[in-house]
């Protein structure tokens, strides 16, 4: 049986696909890059006036590097159902500026000049969060990147050595002048580092004069060079109120403090940033790391710098949560403060978890690295789509809804169990579950004539055997009252 997900994960996303570019009857590309993006269920519009002979031609241009992706067999199998999203709206206010959706680009090699934004604006992109400003000399390495692929092509996750913007910091001002007049609908955001408080009320004065509607703090750079910046700010709360309070008592714009995530507790900080009247909070930043790669070092040596991609997501969340689920910056005693989502983002679902925890807006570097600012397609298809599916008129309805159902372990349900469910069908008896019962569970599994078999006095309903099966055999029952 064919995995459509599995296959379209093994495409190599071509620039001016040779699949599409043979096949005169659909975009057998754009369809796989939307089941490999969330939308598998949409990919139909692209090929439903495709043939077995259009997509097997398609399947005979591929030009990947082991075997050609199974294009005809894994496209024949999707609907051609089209979606109609004109009630659902992406629209989403953020510090009382209209975003046309919640898609930004974040402070990063992504967004560093005038062309690089303006293609991303023209892709459909809703604003941007520039690479942060300085006044320093920036000098970066070679090379600056590396990342953990797990065995395929794509990241899993990506360690990034970059400081801020090499750019003068006039030219810099300038091209966010000259962004804002050009697309005057779209949001712009000056990031900024100063390293004392002249610097840091310069900075932002610039960024207002330039026409920018906001302004972001960056606290948390985890690789400056130069003591008392980046995240030795970030991890300060005294430092983060200081600088905000700074900066909020001589801009009008909105200012929003970018948090580090290398410290046990966010709100300490973030508190910090409330109450100097900060308008919102970025978060996450990248986590300090250290990649061993030989081919990563510089001039033979290894160093710490910032962690970002897949990976990070769930540390991200845990974080947005921290903020979004205290009661003082969540506006219980007043003003409330905004969260714009950052770490791991690169489908749709992905950006919806950042939403339902309470951000307004999601912020996505890693994945525009690796797939090209292309990405926005799939990021809003899948978003309408999910509004449309559940009947709701805006994204508005969806920002913090999840936040009651996340609670602390002691008041978890430790009554109930849910077992593990073997469909024999899908079964290919390769053990893996056995195994990892053996060692790494509760001995719940036998396995005989290659047929493993749930122990139901021993089970504990741990899951471990669903999460390690390869073939996707292993399901859940009802979840029922343990036996006293």
């Amino acid at each position: 049986m064919l995995h459509i997900e599995e296959e379209a994960a093994r495409c190599l996303l071509c620039a001016d696909a040779p699949c599409s570019r043979i096949c005169k009857t659909g975009d057998p590309a754009r369809a796989v890059r939307a089941i490999r993006f969330g939308n598998g269920k949409l990919a139909g519009r692209w090929v439903a006036e495709c043939s077995d002979e259009d997509l097997e031609a398609a399947e005979r241009a591929c030009i990947h590097y082991d075997r050609p992706i199974r294009i005809r067999e894994m496209l024949k199998s999707v609907d051609a159902v089209d979606a109609d999203f004109k009630s659902a709206s992406l629209a989403i206010t953020f510090c009382g500026i209209r975003c046309e959706n919640p898609f930004f680009l974040a402070s990063s090699a992504v967004c560093t000049n005038y062309e690089m934004v303006a293609r991303a604006f023209d892709a459909g992109w809703a604003g941007v969060f520039y690479k942060t400003i300085c006044k320093q000399d920036i000098r970066e390495v070679s090379p600056r990147f590396d990342a953990v692929k797990e065995g395929t092509p794509d990241f899993y996750a990506f360690r990034n050595m970059e400081q801020l913007s090499e750019n003068p910091y006039a030219v810099d001002f300038d091209i966010l002048r000259r962004l804002k007049h050009d697309y005057p609908t779209k949001v712009v955001v000056a990031s900024i580092m100063g390293q004392f408080e002249r610097e840091w009320i310069e900075l932002a004065q610039m960024a207002e004069e330039a026409g920018c509607d906001a302004v972001e703090l960056n606290f948390s750079c985890p690789q400056m060079r130069l003591a008392g910046m980046g995240s030795d700010v970030g991890q300060n709360p005294e430092l983060v109120a200081t600088y905000t309070t700074y900066v909020k008592n001589n801009v009008k714009i909105p200012v929003i403090p970018k948090m580090a995530p290398n410290i046990t507790r966010m709100r300490l900080p973030a508190m910090g940033a409330y109450f100097a009247g900060a308008d919102a909070i970025s978060a996450i930043n990248t986590i300090k790391s250290i990649t061993m790669s030989p081919e990563a070092a510089v001039s033979g040596r290894l160093t710490i710098s910032g962690y970002s991609g897949r990976a990070v997501k769930p540390i991200a969340l845990r974080y947005i949560h921290e903020m979004a689920s205290n009661h003082v910056l969540s506006g219980s005693h007043g003003k409330h403060i905004e969260l714009s989502g950052i770490g791991g983002i690169e489908t749709w679902r992905d950006a919806l978890d950042f939403i339902q925890l309470g951000c307004r807006n999601v912020q996505v570097c890693t994945a525009v690295m690796q797939y090209g600012y292309r990405i926005i397609d799939d990021l809003i298809l899948g978003l309408q789509n999910y509004l449309a599916e559940r009947g709701l008129a805006s994204v508005e309805a969806l920002v913090g809804e999840a936040l009651p159902s996340v609670i602390t372990p002691t008041d978890l349900d430790r009554d109930t169990i849910v077992y593990p469910k073997i469909n024999r069908d899908r079964c290919i008896g390769c053990g893996r579950c056995y195994m990892s019962c053996q060692d790494g569970g509760h001995q719940a599994i036998a396995f005989d004539n290659r047929q493993p078999r749930i122990i139901g006095t021993k089970c504990v309903g741990c899951h471990l055997c669903r999460l390690v099966c390869p073939s996707g055999a292993i399901g859940m029952t009802k979840r029922i009252n343990k036996k006293s």
